[in-house]
């Protein structure tokens, strides 16, 4: 029996644009990402890189975009977070102790809360016993360390514990570590299907 889950955020929670962001930086003149900004990326998520550092890599592929319109284009990934799915959680919060495990930046997570308002957002993150952002943590997913860290803090059991993602390579990562997952496929599922995921030992 599952007593704890953890839950990626987005586009398990909250839908992000990924086409609209890459339109975006094409009105700015980059055609799509390169291994240098999935790098600087990486970094960014991992908190090793500040706001302003992140933001001037793209600089260098598109010199005419002022650093606020780079700023803009990055958060058209943030998408609507519909309030079906903060109800299911808030339901699912009385049943099982959850945790929050991000992939993100301070850039994006400053987008939500503005764009959800204060209320939304602190009735989110209530659901949780703890929120970890991989750029607060210095480790991002598909890294086994940061499940580690989480089983170890949170004095979890493997077999006891669910890892929901919409990333193959990170429930994979978690499986392999003995975490029970849920690799979910957007635009097929929604984390509101849950309990009707049959092999799921909840």
């Amino acid at each position: 029996m599952i007593s704890t889950i953890i839950f990626d955020f987005g586009d398990i929670f909250i839908n992000l644009e990924k086409e609209a962001q890459i339109e975006a930086f094409k009105k700015l003149g980059l055609d799509g990402p390169n291994q240098e900004l999935i790098e600087a990326n990486d970094q960014f998520e991992k908190g090793q890189l500040t706001e302003l550092q992140f933001l001037e890599t793209f600089t260098k592929f598109i010199p005419n975009a002022s650093i606020e319109q780079i700023r803009e284009a990055w958060n058209t990934i943030i998408g609507e977070f519909p309030l079906y799915r903060l109800e299911f959680l808030q339901l699912l919060s009385h049943k099982y102790k959850l945790i929050l495990l991000t992939n993100t930046d301070e850039i994006h997570i400053s987008r939500f809360e503005h764009n959800v308002g204060i209320s939304f957002f602190s009735d989110f993150y209530q659901c949780f016993e703890k929120v970890y952002y991989s750029y607060e943590m210095g480790m991002r997913k598909p890294d086994p360390a940061i499940f580690s860290y989480i089983l170890n803090k949170h004095d979890l059991s493997p077999k006891r514990t669910l890892f929901v993602d919409d990333k193959k390579v990170n429930t994979d990562a978690a499986a392999s570590l003995g975490i029970h997952v849920w690799n979910l496929q957007v635009g097929e599922e929604d984390v509101v299907d849950l309990f009707q995921k049959k092999e799921l030992p909840l």
